[in-house]
């Protein structure tokens, strides 16, 4: 029997095997931010340790930090105490860390890639649930908990059993408006958010091989939507190209070497997956999510449906009472108060820019707030060095300040109660956005289109 992409990988990494228990896995990537490391590196001093290899951990400020005044001390006490305990902790230790106004500073899983940082064929962990983003590069990379932080900040390694796997494919061209985030909201209303649980995902067929690398992290990043423990896809000509040039990435015949060896990590064809799934590109539409789960999801011109895949028939209800919704209305023309693009899944560039290539001369709809975040102080750069800057404030928008904003209730920017936002972030759960506030998630041309309508609609000019 073949093997899968990720049992390469994998088998690459076990430093031993546990009989009857799980496997030593050798960590090559320890990303770190502000949230969940504190009381790792507590737990460490006291222990009288330090981080073991400080050249495989890289950190940064995110999901704390202010989109406005950055050049300012940051208001709320308790996230300035995180943030300068962040950069206490990360000195002390010799981290490489990406500071608030610091060019590499970002979302810890936008600049992981945009920095070099996290490679091919990597074992890549985070204490964040959305590592999953990094095996859009044909990694292993998951979330882990604070325990676990401090056992790869001490060790490098990790105790872990060896997950099932899953494959889904996905074949034929997608339609012209249809994003990779609308992609993987499908896939979740299909399967569920139980539909891949405690598997590892690989992502295969047409529509992933002509995916741009920021689309495949957009589809990685939400993998744990279903369930799974990670997603990823095979590596290519793109993963290189993406790869090449970047701050931390290996040069010259180095990363010539490195291609050499990435380009065998593939499934082999005789690989048997504990899962299948596949679909068909011309069945994906421009999805918008109308419950408190991601797998409540239909296409934004659809109908809210009577009953959703996983989803018992009370907690239907009890989330379409939240959100103000009822079975078989429309969900085009429903009126929206905020808009916010950004976050882990869908503040890159490319996000930035089909934002701006839907608006098509139109302007900012009066009455809706809109908020543009940038993943990264690098992201930020290119939006005014590409000009999308000024077509954005053109029509009537501003943009913020890198960092993980409205995603979650962690920073200032959050969503009143009772208001609807239409949001190209990763979770709908009842107040993940603030307390009372109602979140649809969508893609950033679904988006665009709520910005300049303040209403659900198919994306114009599509």
């Amino acid at each position: 029997m073949g093997k899968t992409l990720f049992d390469k990988i994998w088998e690459n990494h076990v430093v031993k095997h546990i009989p009857d228990g799980p496997d030593v896995l050798y960590i090559d990537r320890h990303l770190v931010h502000e949230v969940t490391s504190p009381q790792a590196f507590s737990a460490l001093k006291a222990r009288g340790l330090k981080v073991f290899r400080p050249e495989k951990t890289f950190a940064t400020c995110d999901h704390n930090t202010p989109t406005i005044d950055q050049d300012k001390p940051i208001a709320d006490e308790s996230s300035r105490r995180a943030v300068e305990q962040l950069a206490a902790n990360t000195a002390e230790n010799g981290i490489t860390y990406f500071p608030l106004g610091d060019p590499g500073n970002g979302i810890v899983h936008v600049i992981g890639p945009e920095q070099g940082i996290v490679l091919c064929g990597q074992t890549v962990v985070c204490g964040d649930s959305h590592t999953a983003t990094h095996g859009a590069f044909g990694n292993i990379a998951f979330g882990i908990g604070t325990s676990e932080v401090e056992m790869v900040m001490a060790t490098q390694c990790l105790l872990q059993s060896k997950p099932k796997q899953a494959r889904i494919t996905v074949n034929g061209r997608l339609a012209p408006d249809v994003t990779p985030k609308d992609v993987i909201l499908y896939i979740i209303s299909r399967l569920g958010t139980d539909g891949c649980t405690g598997c590892f995902v690989e992502y295969a067929g047409e529509v992933f091989r002509d995916m741009s690398m920021e689309g495949r992290m957009t589809v990685c990043n939400m993998s744990i939507e279903m369930g799974a423990k990670g997603g990823m896809v095979a590596p290519d000509s793109k993963t290189f190209e993406y790869v090449a040039g970047r701050r931390f990435a290996p040069e010259g015949a180095a990363l010539q070497e490195c291609i050499s060896r990435w380009s065998a990590l593939k499934t082999d064809e005789d690989a048997v997956f504990d899962k299948e799934y596949v679909f068909d590109a011309a069945d994906i539409r421009p999805m918008v999510t109308y419950g408190t789960n991601p797998g409540m999801g239909v296409p934004v011109d659809g109908t809210i449906p009577e009953s959703a895949v996983g989803c018992d028939a009370a907690t239907f209800d009890k989330a379409l009472s939240y959100m103000g919704f009822h079975k078989g209305e429309a969900m085009s023309g429903k009126k929206v108060d905020y808009v916010f693009v950004g976050s882990c899944t869908n503040g890159r560039i490319e996000d930035f820019r089909a934002f701006a290539s839907a608006l098509k001369g139109r302007r900012k709809a009066d009455g809706v707030t809109v908020w543009l975040v940038p993943g990264s102080k690098s992201v930020e750069a290119r939006i005014e060095e590409e000009g999308i800057g000024d077509i954005l404030r053109g029509a009537g928008f501003e943009i913020r300040q890198p960092g993980c904003s409205a995603c979650l209730a962690m920073n200032a920017d959050k969503i009143p109660e009772g208001k609807y936002a239409v949001s190209t972030s990763n979770r709908n759960f009842e107040g993940r956005q603030g307390y009372g506030s109602r979140t649809i998630l969508a893609g950033p041309l679904v988006a665009a289109e709520a910005a300049v309508t303040g209403c659900l609609g198919i994306p114009a000019g599509y």
